[in-house]
């Protein structure tokens, strides 16, 4: 008879083997299986592999059965019916698992097996808990214990605490649940069983998150990997540092999630964990889709669709394939959102899941009326109406209709979609869904409109805009709201339709569509900052703590919604019942904020700008002119400290036109200097043909308005990467009457405004080269001209030196290349002498400067997403602290940017406020350089002004 080590060795050989003929071939040639040892052996490293591989599992198990049937020993059947029972239950084919495990526990009491059936009962009850047949199982384990305490099985009574805590836990009986998990963790610890102790630790995290206990959660979680390490488990260490990355993706901690899942990732795939790396591929894609950035998730989820697809794994390579879907269908890729679609229906049909085929019906519908085929559109979603309609997701049935009411309404049929409004309405007074009851009143609203009622129009907008700003102030984490807002412009865009005859209604609307999330960030780094808050530290940790259980328990909702079994409806229900609680504790953690902290209270409010607030920040003699396209109309606030006006610029599409047309003529310098020699009058003239157009568009019809000698321009859309300062007529340019600055809001100028300067000092970063050879010489100029410089050139430029020394420099200059993502400009970065410096980092970094100037190609570029949000490097260092970025709108020419900001320095050096020096510059410059790519790069975000002498 073969040793154990040989036998082992024998059956990951037949793991191995995917042919079921050769693999029977081997089993009969080989004599040393052909005994209930080998039997045992088979089954323990099926056990093992069901865990990584359950192609390979599934193989052992049918070795096992067919073994069994050739020996016409009762054990050695019972064994490979368990071994089966198992692959299934890793499938999710809980059904024909149990079927399994009771066939054994017939052969296994027959035996007199008794330890052997309990093993079977205690093993048996994670299927049963998926099933939702809690009192049998609840039955299975009280036989189990009685069967182990008779035996005196120590182990197995603690693995047992694991597996019976795991029933109470799906019953919400958390306290229960850890009660057990604890006495298990205990008694195991006790006994020196490395794999058990992780396994429960893990066990006692979930079961804290659902407890809302989150800094628990992380302590067993970390516990865990430590245990891992010590004990030499990397499998489990890798698993764990995915569970503490997805731990804070739950909570909304995006940013640190995503570093998080990188390093995970490098560790399974150092130890070729195949499963956790594919979860967190999934996961991560999933975050992206959440952020708004498609091409990054689809690239995630079809590596975790190659992944899941080799380890048999149908639930997740289904759900990867539903990602993957979302994200073409994002990238208007509708024809391959379609296919994938279809297949990730069939996928989960296969799985026998219930709710995902008829969430797909759902999406497909979307995709397809985005597309304009409405008739296979409606179609889909009558078809998965019927399925909500009948659930206990009443939240998905009332999507159903609203988008059967918007198909109503795009077939001139408002009465039928008035109806389908209404319907929605009722279901979502049950279920309380806010981001559905949003779209609702909308929808309701458009209705409303078609049918001519105004007054009811308005007042179904309004409701619409109340559950909007609710949720707003709930979710946590910026790029949660960014990705929130993107298809909730509209509602914004009808109530500032509807209120032009009353400019400061329409100008609160603006701003609430303007930026929120970065007014909010920097107004909670305010409260963060002792030498500006005096809010006591406790309860700004609440209001964090509060957003966090928000997003954890809107994430188990939709998690939960999408595998649901007998229990689920009472278990989201009773989230959504923790949710509105929690929502009510925060909106009573940030009032008592408000009334405890001045600056707080003046600031966090960004959701409800003080009009008198924002007039406050501008100087006398300044202007805000705040833009914002509706329907297709531009509209423009000018806003001065003694009055407002709303004044209608006309259609949109032609200043869009001339604006294409100005970036292509800028684009043109890319084509080399030899070419930019022979055309320059073609294209300087060219490009003030541009100029001037769009100053006829979004200037000329305010110009009479424009008293003073200092504008704010608060852009929308399109609108941020026009060069405003360079709009003009002949030779007559505006920065040639006003300073002009920028803002992202009027609300984040004023809180720009508000911050405090650090002390003086001055921090400069050069990272010269071949293409940039200039930077050298613009660096050395500009320290001798700022007080307290620190030079730093090259590789001396690094990250670090920023973190250590930005927090006490006044002024941050940094010369060097930008590269802006337009695909994901989450991770756009500027390079520095160690290493690119990406947004995500920006975001790490504490600055009370008063002005960071970033020299460089492209680095004030931004993507203009949902919610009108800006996302690029000056937002980063808004949100850093940073009181004004001076950046860069295109790639700018080295040797006349470094004479630009030896003319912008000095100025400074003489006085000059930054707007007022960053006009002087330009003009100066201008002389040398006429055309406005030269001249006009620059753009000033951010508070413009000061009465504090610079130098």
């Amino acid at each position: 008879m073969a040793g154990r080590e040989e036998l082992e060795r024998l059956a990951l050989e037949v793991a191995g083997i995917e042919d079921t003929r050769a693999r029977r071939a081997f089993l009969r040639a080989n004599a040393a299986l052909h005994h209930p040892l080998a039997v045992e052996a088979i089954y323990d490293e099926a056990v093992k592999l069901t865990r990584v591989d359950l192609a390979r599992a599934d193989r052992l198990a049918q070795a096992a059965r067919w073994l069994a049937a050739l020996l016409e020993d009762p054990w050695c059947r019972a064994q490979s019916l368990r071994a089966t029972g198992h692959v299934f239950y890793a499938r999710g084919r809980y059904e024909r698992a149990i079927a399994q495990y009771e066939a054994a526990l017939v052969l296994l009491r027959g035996l007199g097996r008794e330890v052997d059936a309990g093993r079977t009962l205690s093993g048996a009850l994670h299927s049963l808990i998926y099933l939702g047949r809690y009192e049998q199982a609840l039955a299975w384990a009280a036989e189990a214990r009685v069967i182990f305490e008779r035996h005196g099985d120590r182990l197995r009574l603690a693995r047992l605490d694991i597996n019976s805590g795991n029933i109470y836990y799906r019953q919400d009986r958390f306290e229960e649940a850890l009660a057990l998990y604890s006495r298990a963790c205990e008694e195991l610890r006790s006994m020196g069983n490395s794999q058990d102790v992780a396994a429960v630790l893990s066990n006692m995290a979930v079961c804290s998150i659902s407890l809302n206990d989150f800094a628990g959660a992380l302590r067993y979680y970390e516990e865990a990997r430590a245990w891992c390490a010590e004990h030499d488990m990397p499998l489990l260490v890798a698993e764990a540092d995915y569970n503490i990355a997805y731990l804070h993706y739950l909570r909304g901690e995006y940013v640190r999630a995503i570093e998080l899942y990188r390093d995970a990732r490098e560790h399974c795939r150092f130890l070729d964990n195949r499963y956790h790396l594919a979860l967190c591929d999934l996961d991560q894609s999933e975050m992206y889709l959440e952020l708004n950035l498609a091409e990054d998730a689809a690239e995630l989820a079809a590596s975790a669709l190659e992944r899941f697809g080799e380890l048999g794994l149908g639930y997740e390579a289904a759900k990867a394939t539903a990602f993957l879907a979302i994200a073409m269908s994002r990238q208007g890729n509708t024809a391959r959102a379609l296919g994938l679609f279809a297949d990730a229906r069939t996928g989960f049909v296969r799985e026998r899941n219930a709710v995902w085929p008829a969430l797909i019906d759902l999406y497909q519908a979307l995709v397809l009326f985005e597309a304009d085929r409405y008739q296979r559109s409606g179609r889909l979603a009558r078809s998965a109406l019927r399925f909500f309609s009948g659930s206990p997701l009443a939240g998905k049935a009332a999507l159903c209709e609203l988008l059967l009411a918007r198909l109503a309404l795009a077939a001139g049929r408002p009465g039928a979609a008035l109806a389908l409004c209404r319907s929605a309405l009722d279901r979502l007074r049950v279920t309380e869904t806010p981001a559905v009851s949003c779209h609702a009143w909308f929808v309701l609203g458009q209705a409303r409109e078609a049918l001519g009622e105004r007054e009811l129009a308005l007042e179904a907008y309004r409701q619409a805009h109340a559950r909007l700003e609710d949720l707003r102030s709930g979710l946590r984490g910026e790029e949660l709201k960014i990705a929130f807002m993107k298809d909730k412009l509209a509602v914004y865009e009808s109530l500032v339709w509807m209120s032009q005859s009353s400019p400061e209604v329409a100008f609160r609307y603006i701003e609430e569509a303007k930026s929120r999330s970065l007014a909010d960030l920097i107004a909670f780094r305010l409260g963060d900052l002792p030498a500006s808050s005096t809010a006591p530290g406790a309860l700004v940790a609440e209001a964090r703590r509060l957003r966090e259980e928000i997003a954890s328990a809107l994430h188990r909702i939709e998690a939960q919604e999408t595998r649901p079994g007998e229990h689920a409806g009472a278990y989201v229900d009773g989230l959504r019942r923790r949710t509105r609680e929690i929502g009510g504790r925060l909106a009573s953690t940030l009032q008592e904020l408000r009334a405890t902290d001045r600056d707080f209270g003046a600031l966090q409010n960004t959701g409800h700008s003080d009009l008198d607030e924002i007039r406050a920040a501008l100087p006398q003699d300044a202007l805000l002119l705040e833009y914002y396209e509706a329907r297709g109309m531009l509209y423009c606030c000018v806003l001065g400290r003694d009055g407002l006006d709303l004044v209608p610029l006309g259609d949109a599409a032609p200043a869009r036109e001339s604006f294409r047309l100005l970036r292509f003529q800028l684009a043109k310098f890319g084509l080399g200097p030899e070419y930019i020699k022979a055309f320059e009058e073609p294209l300087r003239t060219a490009a003030a043909a541009h100029l001037a157009e769009l100053y006829g568009t979004l200037i000329a019809p305010v110009r009479d308005r424009l008293t003073g000698s200092r504008l704010v321009i608060v852009p929308h859309g399109f609108l941020h990467y026009v060069p405003f300062h360079a709009l003009g007529e002949g030779e007559c340019c505006l920065v040639d009457d006003f300073a002009v600055s920028y803002a992202p809001s009027a609300t984040v100028y004023a809180l720009c405004c508000a911050k405090a300067a650090a002390p003086d000092g001055s921090l400069i970063l050069g990272i010269p080269d071949r293409l940039a050879p200039h930077i050298a010489g613009e660096v050395d100029a500009v320290a001798a001209t700022l007080p307290g410089a620190r030079l730093f050139l090259g590789p001396e430029a690094t990250a670090d030196r920023l973190r250590r020394y930005g927090p006490e420099s006044r002024f941050v200059h940094v010369a060097t290349h930008g590269l802006f993502r337009q695909d994901n400009p989450m991770f756009s970065s500027i390079r520095l002498g160690d290493a690119p410096l990406t947004l995500h980092d920006l975001y790490g970094l504490r600055l009370g400067a008063e002005l960071v100037t970033l020299s460089g190609c492209g680095t004030g570029l931004n993507a203009v997403v949902g919610g009108d949000e800006l996302l690029g490097l000056v937002r980063g260092l808004l949100f850093a602290g940073a009181r004004a970025v001076l950046a860069s709108l295109w790639d700018v020419n080295d040797e006349s940017t470094a004479e630009f900001m030896r003319l912008f320095y000095g100025r400074l050096a003489n006085g000059s406020d930054k707007a007022a020096a960053l006009g002087a510059a330009m003009r100066d410059l201008r002389a040398r350089y006429p055309h406005p790519y030269y001249w006009a790069p620059f753009a000033l975000v951010g508070a413009p002004f000061t009465t504090v002498p610079y130098i």
